[in-house]
C-alpha cells in the first residue's frame, strides 16, 4: 500500500503509519510549504491514502491522478472545504476529518486576536522594536475595553462555544447567529441570546467568526455589513478567510467603519491582501489556531488512525458526510 502525506506532520501521526505493517510507501512531502500542484499530483499517484491538509486541494484531478484504488483522504483539520466530497462520493473515496481536537487552542487563539487587536498590541510592539517609542503618554496606543461589552458571535458550534466561555471572565453578554440555536439551557450557560445576523452585526462590541465555510457564508461580511457596526467594533476571523471579503474590510478601516480587525485566516491563502499592510490596526496572524504542540500531534495522530482504520476494512471514527 501506498501513503501520500501533503506536509511534513507531526512525528505522532508518522508513527501509528509507520506501525500499520501494510504500508510500503510512505510518501511524503518534505517541508511545511504548500506543496505545488504539479508535485501533488505526482506525490499522491498510486496512493491507496492520501493524508491532507486545508492547503491542498483535494479537487477531481488529485483524485484521478491517485488512482482508481484511492480510498481514503484524511483531511489533518476540522474544516474541509478544500476537499470536493461530490468528486470523492463519484469514486466511493472517504473522506475524515479531525474535529472536536482543537477547539481549546483555537478558541485561546481567538481570544489571542481579539485582545491583540483591541488594545492594539501589534501596532505597539512594532513601535517598540523599531525603537520608535519615547515614553508613556495619555493618548499613545489607547484601544478599547472588553470589560462587561458585547461579545458578538458569528457561528456557536464547538470552537464558538468555548470563546462564549472565555468571555464570562470578561463578564460579556454573548450574541450569538448560527442556523441552529441552542437549547435554553445551553444558552443559559454561556450567557448567550439567539439573534438575527442585522441585530448581531449592530449590537456586537468585539465581532468573532467561527463558521465553517459554505456557499452561504463566503463574503457574509461585506462593506454592506461594516456600514451596520459600531465604528468602535473589533471583527476577529478565526474560522475561514473567504468568510470576508478583504477588499470590503480594508475600506472599512479606510474609513473608520471598525476599530480594528484581527485576522488568523485570509481570503486567499497564503497569499495576503497587500491592502491589510497598510493598516495598523489589523492584527495578523498565518493561520496558528491549532499551532500549540499538544493539538497538532492529536491532529496528526487522528488523521493517521483513519487512514489506519479504513486501508483495514474498518470504519474510520471521523467520517464526513458525502452527497448523495
Amino acid at each position: 500500500m501506498k501513503i501520500a502525506v501533503t506536509r511534513r506532520i507531526p512525528e505522532a501521526g508518522l508513527k501509528v503509519l509507520e506501525a500499520f505493517g501494510e504500508v510500503k510507501t510512505l510518501a511524503m512531502h518534505q517541508t511545511d510549504d504548500g506543496i505545488a500542484s504539479e508535485a501533488l499530483l505526482k506525490l499522491v499517484e498510486g496512493a491507496q491514502a492520501i493524508l491532507s491538509t486545508v492547503g491542498e486541494r483535494m479537487d477531481a484531478a488529485t483524485m484521478d491522478a491517485a488512482g482508481p484504488q484511492l480510498k481514503i483522504i484524511a483531511n489533518m483539520a476540522v474544516g474541509y472545504d478544500n476537499i470536493s466530497l461530490a468528486e470523492a462520493a463519484k469514486r466511493n473515496i472517504l473522506v475524515t476529518n479531525t474535529p472536536g481536537v482543537l477547539t481549546e487552542a483555537t478558541a485561546d487563539l481567538a481570544w489571542t486576536l481579539i485582545l491583540g487587536a483591541a488594545r492594539r498590541a501589534g501596532e505597539a510592539e512594532r513601535v517598540l522594536r523599531a525603537g520608535q517609542w519615547k515614553g508613556w503618554g495619555p493618548l499613545q496606543f489607547l484601544g478599547v475595553d472588553l470589560y462587561k461589552k458585547n461579545l458578538g458571535l458569528f457561528g456557536l458550534g464547538r470552537i464558538g462555544q468555548a470563546v462564549a466561555r472565555r468571555g464570562r471572565g470578561f463578564d460579556m453578554t454573548v450574541l450569538y447567529h448560527d442556523v441552529n440555536r441552542l437549547s435554553a439551557s445551553a444558552e443559559e450557560a454561556l450567557n448567550a441570546r439567539w439573534v438575527e445576523k442585522d441585530e448581531l452585526i449592530a449590537e456586537a462590541d468585539i465581532l468573532s467568526l467561527h463558521c465553517p465555510l459554505t456557499p452561504e457564508t463566503r463574503h457574509a461580511f461585506t462593506l454592506a455589513e461594516f456600514r451596520k457596526m459600531k465604528p468602535s467594533v473589533v471583527i476577529v476571523n478565526s474560522a475561514r478567510g473567504p468568510v470576508i471579503k478583504e477588499d470590503d474590510l480594508c475600506q472599512a478601516l479606510d474609513e473608520g467603519l471598525v476599530f480594528a480587525a484581527g485576522l488568523d485566516v485570509f481570503e486567499e491563502e497564503p497569499v495576503i491582501n497587500p491592502r491589510l499592510f497598510d493598516h495598523e490596526r489589523a492584527f495578523l496572524l498565518p493561520h496558528i489556531g491549532s499551532a500549540t504542540i499538544e493539538t497538532r500531534d492529536t491532529m496528526a495522530r487522528m488523521a493517521a488512525e483513519n487512514i489506519v482504520a479504513a486501508l483495514s476494512g474498518d470504519t474510520p471514527e471521523n467520517l464526513v458526510p458525502l452527497p448523495l
